[in-house]
Order: C-alpha cells, then sequence, then structure tokens
C-alpha cells in the first residue's frame, strides 16, 4: 500500500508525521491507541515527533475519515483506523483491554427496536463496559 499516494488522494501532504503515525496503525500491532500512546511508541522506536504534532495529526486524520475517535470510560480518545467494517467494543474496566466484536442477532435487534419506535438507524456505537473473569488475563497488570 502506498501510503504517499493515500494521503495525496485523502487532500493530505505525504510528510513524515503523517506517515509514520499511519504506519503505526496499520502496522496491525496497536489498534486503539490514544494520543500518548502513538507519541510513546514512536519515541521508544527513535522517531522524533512531538505531541502536539500527534494530536493534530490524529484530528487531521480523524476529519479526513482515515481514523475513528472514539470515548471509552477512560475519558481519554481512543484512536483506530477506519475499517469500514461495523464493530463493537467490549471495554475491560479493569486494565482498560479493549476488544471488538460483531454480533448479527444484536445489529438485528437494534433495527427491530428502532423500526418498533418509528426510525431508521443511521449510525451508533455500542461500547460494553465489563470486568475481566479470565484467571490468566494477559492485560492485567502483575499484582492484581
Amino acid at each position: 500500500m502506498d501510503n504517499t499516494k493515500n494521503l495525496r488522494n485523502m487532500g493530505l501532504k505525504a510528510t513524515y508525521p503523517r506517515l509514520k503515525i499511519l504506519e503505526l496503525f496499520q502496522s496491525g500491532e496497536h489498534r486503539h491507541l490514544t494520543a500518548e500512546d502513538v507519541y510513546r511508541l514512536l519515541d521508544a522506536a527513535g522517531v522524533e515527533i512531538g505531541l502536539a504534532t500527534v494530536y493534530r495529526v490524529l484530528t487531521q486524520f480523524e476529519q479526513a475519515g482515515v481514523l475513528e475517535r472514539h470515548h471509552f470510560e477512560s475519558g481519554k480518545a481512543i484512536f483506530e483506523l477506519a475499517a469500514g467494517e461495523h464493530h463493537d467494543h467490549l471495554v475491560c474496566l479493569d486494565c482498560g483491554h479493549i476488544e471488538e466484536f460483531f454480533d448479527a442477532t444484536i445489529e438485528a435487534r437494534q433495527r427491530e427496536i428502532a423500526q418498533e419506535r418509528g426510525f431508521e438507524v443511521a449510525d451508533h456505537a455500542m461500547y460494553l463496559y465489563a470486568h475481566c473473569r479470565r484467571e490468566n488475563c494477559p492485560n492485567r497488570q502483575k499484582g492484581e
């Protein structure tokens, strides 16, 4: 995938910060990141991009439809690639881990409920907040 061309097609110049931030999200290692997460990961990789620039690029990517912004329980904005496929989120209240899921039955029931009340769903976001019940949760901090 040619990110330089893709950014230009979205009306954005292919600057070094934009390319590096886009590569980070496309790597697939991290699906849901705060601006601070992006900054720390880039810094750890030896990429020098200021936090203000990270915030600016994330906002530009959101406006261009490259990223989606979510506001989970933490109060911080979380970004993920706009994949074009709808999914919902399960958010751990203990460690903040986020899992994506899709359930056709839930989606159908939401449309039915809207129709019963005289609405047609244009879009929605569902976040389920829960406590992890797995004994060996890989995301739980040591000592919890």
